[in-house]
């Protein structure tokens, strides 16, 4: 055990503009859009750029970016989305107010054939639903600002979204339709259904989130009795806007916990699983966990002492289903902030100072790192993945931000579309 204090608020803001450098840079002025991630040629994610619009707002808080070039970077995404091309054509920026997963970083439009994504979309909006709210100024910019991100969120046609269905569907794409996965199993999907209930333009029926939350899995494991999702980031994503602390719907009215608790169960859970390392592989323990969707060393299978390890790429890893590989994200520790700060603090301490995943990154930390994966390295917690990621570095900054001031959760609590998703999806208690 070490002896050391664990980090304090010096160090988390450190790690919060660290991680913002990557939307200050990694973004194209011209357009907003922000890269997936840091490699050559690379498109640029509409979630990564839903997280940009969300964090903008702590940026100017924190001081790590003017108002005023915070405004004009927040117009120059919204105007892009509001004015750019949408319709059924295989080109195009988006349709039926939904956008394509991946974008070309210059011209805005579809990248890689890719799907148009409702969980994606679902991000952005929540971004520019951010946007909205706490750009309150009389000035024309943050008037435009408004307007649009409120444009954006009644455009989207979530009942389209259901192709005739109960539940909503993944995608669609314009060369084969909508695509055969629907939003089934507790996940991040819980955003996208409480913006698509509280839309005043197209919104689902209440049934939906019932026929959703009937696919639910309670499980028993590691000492924890939770509502079930593997990856870790699937019980952070949607708790980076929505405060979930003391509210209920009908499934946790039952089970006596609210969201907030489930998350904070699954990240002890997260924990125990490394400590326990069943699989037993290198680094795992108290302070170095974190399994969820991120790069890997792999594809490929290698012998190792005896034991045929197979290792993945870009994966959604997940405890105790698996898969695992030994890969450790320090992220999805970072995002775990709120829920668990006794047991994060101290692995965020053992990521930065032991194993020095920050050392020499402009944006914090890469992606991944697995200590088990044969690699001659020059940090000796092996194998480190080369990238940053948009989809990463959002939820740190916006994670440390609701811990230290809980800033998203109240701008969020005075976004009436939110309060009406909640209400109608059955939600009561607490705040509302």
């Amino acid at each position: 055990m070490s002896s050391r204090k664990p980090i304090g608020e010096a160090e988390l803001e450190r790690l919060q503009h660290q991680s913002f450098s990557y939307f200050l840079h990694e973004t194209n002025p011209d357009n907003g859009l922000v890269i997936d991630k840091t490699a050559p040629d690379w498109p640029a994610s509409i979630a990564a750029t839903g997280f940009a619009l969300a964090a903008y707002p702590v940026a100017v808080e924190r001081g790590f970016m003017p108002r005023a070039a915070a405004v004009e970077r927040t117009l120059t995404t919204l105007r892009f989305f509001w004015n750019s091309p949408q319709g059924p054509e295989p080109d195009a920026t988006g349709y039926q107010g939904f956008y394509y997963h991946f974008l070309d970083m210059r011209s805005g439009r579809r990248a890689w054939q890719c799907e148009l994504s409702t969980i994606d979309s679902a991000f952005l909006l929540a971004g520019a639903l951010t946007a909205g709210i706490y750009f309150d100024g009389d000035t024309s910019d943050e008037q435009e600002i408004r307007t649009l991100a409120d444009q954006l969120y009644r455009r989207a046609d979530f009942q389209w979204a259901q192709n005739r269905g109960a539940t909503l569907t993944h995608g669609w794409k314009p060369e084969s339709g909508f695509l055969k996965y629907r939003w089934a199993g507790y996940d991040e999907a819980m955003l996208l259904y409480i913006l698509g209930l509280g839309s005043p333009t197209h919104p689902l029926p209440e049934e939906s989130y019932a026929a959703w939350a009937s696919t639910y899995r309670w499980e028993h494991c590691y000492g924890q009795e939770y509502l079930y999702a593997g990856p870790l980031f699937t019980h952070q994503l949607s708790h980076l806007w929505i405060d979930f602390r003391g509210i209920q719907d009908a499934f946790m009215r039952v089970k006596g916990i609210d969201y907030f608790e489930n998350s904070r169960r699954a990240t002890y859970l997260q924990q125990q699983y490394a400590i326990d390392n069943p699989l037993k592989f290198a680094g795992y323990g108290r302070h170095c966990w974190g399994i969820t969707a991120s790069d890997g060393p792999g594809p490929g299978t290698i012998k190792l002492n005896g034991i045929e390890r197979q290792f993945f790429d870009y994966v959604g890893r997940g405890v105790p289903c698996g898969p695992d590989d030994g890969t450790i994200a320090p992220w999805a520790v970072a995002a775990s902030l709120p829920f668990a700060p006794e047991i994060v603090l101290p692995a965020l301490d053992y990521c930065i100072h032991q194993a020095k995943l920050t050392e020499l990154n402009p944006y914090g930390f890469k992606a991944s790192f697995n200590p088990t994966y044969p690699v001659k390295s020059v940090n000796p917690y092996g194998w480190v993945s080369p990238w940053h990621y948009g989809l990463n570095q959002g939820p740190i900054i916006l994670m440390i931000e609701n811990y230290r001031t809980g800033l998203l959760w109240q701008l969020m609590r005075d976004c009436p579309y939110i309060a009406s998703g909640l209400q109608r999806a059955g939600f009561g208690g607490g705040w509302l």
